[in-house]
This record gives structure tokens, C-alpha cells and sequence, in this order.
């Protein structure tokens, strides 16, 4: 199993309809992060703004803005109340997980009648509601913050015949294949699930340690770690490319900056050639508001910037035990034997 951090493990022990309330009953308030009068950003021995601890992404603001709401940019707090209320409605504690995009499906239910909730794995089930972490809600409509819209930029023509190309390469080939584990995902194989990673409310949680050479940037899913230089220097030659990028980091003022480029896969739909640029600024002593510009011109036609709030959090990150890559790649692979098997018309091994 994985071991998440202590707020989810303490729901998974409350009886009852814990996740109705982590989901409806958190802070709405209007201005999360709002510093106390006289309060000032503590510091580290070197003087600079001191970011360390465990942080959590929990936030239920979706990356883009819903359709019902395309004209406004924040909510009132009555409205976020009325949200609150249509959680308890929708949200069955020992049901299959509900990950994507929570309030746009609330919105959804509420005009056509009928909830649907996306599971990370519907047919199996392997994910009940009660592995999720507590909401925290705000009046924001979106992360995206620009464009002003709160939508990602129009794809260029570029990045529209590489999705329909890779949309008929699936097609043709399903899920790919399975002769060894070396053809399964590195997420499936729990070696990497990419850096930064930006979802919320499952193994959410960030650490940040500083020296005055190196921020290391560690979150809990799969521990992925970024060893962020603070020292003067250029990127990396562009023909070496790492999992997570080539992070170099700077202050200015009081954020922490870190450009990241030379990357092996994507971010968010992109090529290798992003670039990421992303800002840490501590607002108050319970929260960091980790902003991310997005440029890769051959997939949006400008870039997008992001603002996540990070909470802080109590107690540590567990160890990340992942079964699906100690225990499970036996039987994934198991599994693609038997269909092959079954094709041929041959009765698979017991």
C-alpha cells in the first residue's frame, strides 16, 4: 500500500461521511493566506525567506474555469456555501474516488440531474473516497490566472496534428505493450510521476529544504526530489535531457524563482522543449503561493501562468510504498500473457 501523509490516514480512521466533510465544510473564505498585522516573512541563517516545511495541495479551485461561471473570476462566499451544500449531496464516502475536475462536475449534475463521477480506476474500484485528502476551498474560479479568461491559450496548428496523431496511434494500438516491464508507464512502475507535479488532494503533499547552495523541492508522490541550483549558472547543453528538467533557482525579492527546462517528456500536454517557470512566495505563515508560467510555442499559441496556494501542514511525509511497482507488475504482465493466450485459442497457465 502507500502511505500517505497523517491527515489522510486520520480519515480513513474517523467513521461516518468523513469525505462529506473534508469536502463541504472547509474554510471558504474569500482570502485564504492573508497574512496577521505585524506578521513578517521569517528567514533562514543567509537571510532569505525561509520556505521550509511540508506543504499541501489540496485545493478544489479547478485548473480551468466552468462554463457556468465564464464571466466571473471569483465567487462570493454564499456561493461557496452553496457548493459546500451540493458536496453533501454528491460525494459517497465508500464509492470508487473521485479525481478530475470535482466542481465541474457538480456544476454539470446540477443542469442535467445526474452526477458522474470519474474514478482513477473504474472497473476494478481499487481506489475508494475515503484515500482522499481533505478540500480546502476559495472563492477563485480558476488556477489559471492568465490568460484573464481562466482557459489555456488555443493550441498552435502544430500541437492539434500531434494530439490527432497520437489519438490514432492509441487507437491502433491500445494501451501498448506489455512483453516486459520496461513497456509499462515509469508511473506504473512507481520509478517516476514527473516533476512538479500539480495535482490536488492525493499524495499532494510538497517538502522544502534550503541551503544557501541548493533547494531540494521533494513531493510525495513516487518522492520524486528536484535538486534546484542556487548557485550563478546556465542550463544544461539542450542534448541532455532529465526526467524532471534542468532546474535553476534565483530569489527575487522575497519568491523564489526556479526555471526549469531540458526536459525528457512534457508538462501538461507540451513537448520537451517547455519551459517552466515557477515562483514560491510565502504570504503568510500558514501559506506559499506557488505560481507556474507554462511556454512552449509549439503547443500554445502564448503562455499560461497558474497560482496554486500551498497550506502548511503538520507532521512529515511517509515513505511513498508503491505496490503497483513492488508487487503488482508480476500480475500486470501476468495479465497480458492471458489475453494473448485467449487469442490464440490456448487455455492460459493456472
Amino acid at each position: 500500500m502507500r502511505f500517505l501523509h497523517p491527515v489522510v490516514v486520520a480519515a480513513t480512521l474517523v467513521a461516518g461521511s468523513v469525505l462529506v466533510v473534508s469536502l463541504a465544510a472547509q474554510s471558504g473564505s474569500a482570502s485564504p493566506g492573508v497574512a496577521p498585522a505585524g506578521w513578517k516573512v521569517p528567514r533562514t541563517a543567509d537571510g532569505k525567506p525561509d520556505l521550509q516545511g511540508v506543504w499541501g495541495n489540496n485545493s478544489v479551485t479547478p485548473m480551468t474555469r466552468p462554463t457556468q461561471w465564464k464571466d466571473k473570476s471569483s465567487l462570493t462566499d454564499a456561493e461557496i456555501e452553496d457548493l459546500k451544500k451540493m458536496a453533501t449531496q454528491y460525494v459517497d464516502q465508500g464509492g470508487d474516488a473521485i479525481f478530475g475536475n470535482f466542481v465541474q462536475m457538480m456544476l454539470n449534475a446540477k443542469d442535467q440531474g445526474a452526477f458522474k463521477q470519474t474514478s482513477y480506476d473504474p472497473t476494478t474500484g481499487n481506489y475508494n473516497q475515503f484515500w482522499m485528502a481533505d478540500r480546502e476551498w476559495d472563492t477563485r474560479t480558476s488556477l489559471i490566472t492568465d490568460p484573464p479568461d481562466g482557459q489555456f491559450p488555443p493550441l498552435t496548428p502544430e500541437a492539434v496534428a500531434r494530439r490527432a496523431e497520437a489519438a490514432n496511434v492509441r487507437a491502433a494500438r491500445g494501451r501498448g505493450p506489455s512483453d516486459g516491464p520496461e513497456d509499462r508507464p515509469l508511473s506504473e512502475r512507481c520509478i517516476s510521476y514527473g516533476a512538479p507535479r500539480t495535482s490536488a488532494n492525493y499524495n499532494s503533499y510538497m517538502q522544502i529544504i534550503q541551503s544557501p547552495t541548493t533547494t531540494v523541492l521533494l513531493q510525495e508522490m513516487i518522492h520524486d526530489a528536484r535538486l534546484v541550483a542556487m548557485t550563478p549558472g546556465t542550463h544544461l547543453p539542450v542534448r541532455i535531457r532529465q526526467l524532471h528538467g534542468d532546474p535553476r533557482g534565483r530569489w527575487e525579492g522575497d519568491s523564489l524563482v526556479v526555471e526549469s527546462t531540458n526536459f525528457i517528456n512534457g508538462f501538461q500536454g507540451s513537448t520537451p522543449d517547455v519551459k517552466l517557470t515557477e515562483r514560491y512566495t510565502r504570504v503568510s505563515p500558514d501559506y506559499i503561493n506557488w505560481e507556474i508560467t507554462v511556454e512552449d510555442p509549439k503547443t500554445w499559441s502564448e503562455p499560461y501562468t497558474f497560482m496554486i496556494r500551498l497550506k502548511k501542514a503538520t507532521g512529515m511525509i511517509y515513505e511513498y510504498a508503491c505496490h503497483e511497482g513492488n508487487y503488482a507488475m508480476e500480475g500486470i504482465l501476468a495479465g497480458a500473457r492471458a489475453e494473448e493466450a485467449k487469442a490464440r485459442g490456448v487455455k492460459p497457465r493456472e
